[in-house]
């Protein structure tokens, strides 16, 4: 290794603001095996599959349908 290096010439990632980001998510169990068993038939890893839906839903604004139950 040089002891000095030359960054004069470097310039930023062009790729960086498509870098993912690491982050914890619970799902249901049977959300999490339907991703898994369709990871097995497609050859694809299951958590790309999770991101490519869920990019999926956001390019199409596709908003979850919710129906919350007062308590109380």
């Amino acid at each position: 290794m040089k002891k000095k290096y030359d960054f004069s010439k470097g310039r930023r990632n062009p790729y960086a603001k498509q870098l993912k980001k690491q982050l914890t998510i619970r799902l249901d169990e049977d959300t999490l095996e339907y991703f898994r068993d369709l990871a097995d038939e497609t050859g694809i890893p299951y958590q790309t599959l999770i991101n490519l839906y869920l990019r999926e839903c956001a390019v199409a604004k596709k908003r979850p349908s919710m129906r919350w139950k007062a308590t109380g």
